[in-house]
């Protein structure tokens, strides 16, 4: 006798309230085991598989791909006993499980009423004929004639149609409020999904559709009136895309932001590039750039420790940080997310070119986990790997300090009394104008361009320990 038992949506990081479901690993009927990967979803955070909380087989999937799916809602069913090996009269769930993410499934008695004797059978299916005598129309017909005049009775029909239309729309309350924000009547839909149930895909295509049909009517009167023959795309806004909209909102409404810019020479800072690519230490290790830009940062925060730190508006205090959680700003097909380098500042530089090697590949992969997102202190953006020479970053939240580093481009430069071509690149610093005020950004900035314009003696210069180089 089946055996099931239905896994919930767990609370995969703290604050989350939803996923969405990216690559169903498994199917109904697939046998699984404990902890095997079943589902791949997205959350505001990061992407993430869930493994099997159970042993059994697959019996039903709660959502298709690119669905949303809340906190502790139904993900998948499982039956525990597909065989039939299990007691019949009871089905319940003793033995704990084990899972590796979030909280897991709640245990649940599931216990099947003993059946009524077969007498007892009708008795119970008699409310139906029963209420047929209420109905008041044919009132001068006699007692025995009223089955005859229920075709003909006008008030109950309206009634049964309505009904049936709204019990049919199945679909879940992510797709019935896209529905609503784009205008499109679910009741016009077929569904795609389990049990006839209407998708996102549905809906967008349904949008689709409508703006394909009124397309000839706009090329059969365009003129200076004419309706944009192009049509339009919605995307949904949601993931990482829709927290780090919140993020920057929140950061640029809350944090005083000021932008300094400063142009430099770092032919320097590319020669050294060369030569560090060279050196055996590094053999194996990608070597770019923005390792010294990262050594520079790291190297004028200890100078300056006041640039990484934070408002803490409740405490009305701020909080100094004698470490530093590096983020690396990486734009993804998920949108833009900042994951950082722990306790940065203790790296070698081979440690840290392979701890920012490691995090920009994971950031690539969408598969930095949540931890790796959180308790940043100050950051960096590559602006310049998109030919773009500079900007004015918005800080993320909680921190009080983002360097934003330009294109590295062939200029003109005043070099030792000529003009001579030079590599040149502009660096800009976006800081918390409650913490950091004109005179500490421009230091900070000043020594972070002063070390890319020179490495190797700065590096000597500021005697930093054996673990600088």
């Amino acid at each position: 006798m089946p055996k099931y038992e239905q896994f919930n949506l767990p609370d995969l990081a703290e604050g989350l309230v939803d996923a969405e479901i990216i690559k169903w690993l498994v199917s109904p009927g697939d046998t699984v085991t404990l902890n095997q990967p079943i589902v791949e979803v997205e959350t505001a955070k990061a992407l993430t598989e869930i493994p099997s909380p159970y042993a059994g087989q697959i019996s039903k999937l709660h959502g298709d791909e690119g669905t949303t799916v809340d906190v502790g809602q139904p993900l998948v069913t499982f039956d525990l006993d597909p065989d039939g090996s299990a007691p019949a009269e009871v089905a319940e769930e003793e033995e704990d499980t084990k899972v590796l993410v979030g909280y897991g499934p709640k245990k649940v008695s599931t216990k099947r009423r003993a059946r009524k004797p077969s007498g007892s059978a009708p008795a119970a299916a008699q409310p139906a004929p029963v209420a047929e005598p209420a109905r008041p129309v044919p009132a001068q017909a006699p007692a025995p004639q009223p089955p005859k005049a229920e075709p003909p009775a006008p008030a109950p029909a309206p009634a049964l149609t309505a009904t049936p239309q709204r019990i049919a729309v199945l679909a879940k309350p992510p797709v019935r409020k896209l529905a609503k924000d784009l205008g499109v009547d679910l009741t016009t839909i077929t569904g795609t999904g389990p049990s006839g149930s209407i998708t996102r895909d549905d809906v967008q295509s349904a949008t689709t559709q409508a703006a394909a049909q009124a397309s000839p009517s706009v090329k059969a009167h365009q003129g200076l009136n004419a309706a944009p023959v192009g049509g339009e795309e919605r995307i949904p806004i949601k993931g990482v895309r829709k927290l780090t909209a919140q993020n920057m909102s929140h950061s640029a409404f809350t944090a005083p932001h000021v932008t300094e810019f400063l142009q430099l020479d770092v032919t320097a800072t590319m020669e050294a590039v060369a030569r560090l690519k060279t050196l055996p230490n590094f053999d194996g290790v990608k070597v770019s750039p923005l390792l010294l830009v990262a050594k520079a940062m790291l190297l004028a925060a200890k100078r300056h420790p006041m640039i990484n730190s934070s408002w803490d508006e409740a405490a009305q205090e701020i909080v100094v940080k004698h470490y530093v959680n590096l983020g690396i700003a990486a734009a993804t097909p998920r949108g833009l997310i900042v994951p950082n380098v722990k306790n940065a500042e203790s790296l070698s530089l081979r440690e840290l070119a392979e701890a920012l090697n490691a995090l920009t590949a994971t950031a690539r992969e969408g598969k930095t986990p949540p931890a790796d997102m959180s308790g940043g202190t100050m950051t960096i953006t590559n602006v310049g790997v998109f030919g773009v020479d500079t900007g004015t970053p918005i800080l993320p939240p909680g921190e009080s300090a983002i360097l934003a580093f330009g294109a590295v481009r062939d200029l003109p430069w005043v070099h030792e009394g000529q003009v001579v071509p030079r590599k040149v690149t502009t660096l800009s610093l976006s800081f918390d104008h409650r913490i950091v005020d004109g005179e500490l950004g421009s230091k900070f900035l000043a020594d972070v361009g002063a070390f890319l314009a020179d490495p190797g003696t700065r590096l000597l210069a500021w005697s930093l320990g054996s673990r600088t180089s």
